[in-house]
This record gives structure tokens, C-alpha cells and sequence, in this order.
């Protein structure tokens, strides 16, 4: 891959990472623990819950795309940045435009890991 390229995916990988760490940082009070109070209704309570929970799902995959991330930028600097994680074969342009922290070609990532 020439350094053009790869300065472009850096950058859209800069990007992505300070985007993924502001909405992290704003969604830090929605995964907060409910508090539990007389003056919410058990029904209320419930739905508090499960937003919490979906809040604390969307976290988790920020913070593991925010890991990708810091992976991604590794192999850029190591020059493996753009091979597939597993067969070592190049990952394709359009896969890497679209998911510029992918770690597996498209064939492997079709194929169950045995």
C-alpha cells in the first residue's frame, strides 16, 4: 500500500477515534446505575433499566472498536496495516474505505474459525 494511502486510512482512523471517545465521554451519564428512589414507579424503573442496559451495550461496542481502533493504528506504524489478520493476504480497498479498523479479509471473516 503506498503512503498516500496509508496517511489517508490514518487519518480516517484519527477521526473515527476522537468521535468514538466524545460519544463515549456523552454517553457516560446514560449507563450511569439507575438510582433506586420511592418516587419512580416499578414500570418507570424497568424502562430506566433497560435503557441503562442498552447504554452499557453501546459502550462496550465503542470501546471495543476504540481497541480496533488503537490496533489499526499499530499495524499502519508496524507496516502489516491492511493484511488480513489470519491469511495474511491483502484486505480489499473498498472493505478498508468502508471499515478502516477491519482486521479480516472478507473471505475469512465469512469463515467460522475452527
Amino acid at each position: 500500500m503506498d503512503t498516500a494511502r496509508l496517511q489517508t486510512y490514518r487519518t480516517m482512523l484519527v477521526d473515527l477515534q476522537a468521535t468514538l471517545e466524545s460519544e463515549l465521554e456523552q454517553s457516560r451519564a446514560e449507563a450511569a446505575p439507575v438510582a433506586l428512589d420511592g418516587t419512580m414507579g416499578r414500570i418507570s424503573r424497568g424502562d430506566a433499566m433497560q435503557a441503562q442496559q442498552v447504554a452499557l451495550d453501546v459502550r462496550r461496542r465503542r470501546e471495543q472498536r476504540l481497541l480496533r481502533i488503537g490496533t489499526a493504528l499499530r499495524r499502519i506504524e508496524e507496516g502489516s496495516y491492511g493484511q488480513c489478520g489470519r491469511c495474511q493476504s491483502a484486505i480489499g480497498g473498498e472493505r478498508l474505505d468502508a471499515f478502516p479498523d477491519v482486521v479480516l479479509c472478507v473471505r475469512c471473516a465469512a469463515t467460522p474459525r475452527r
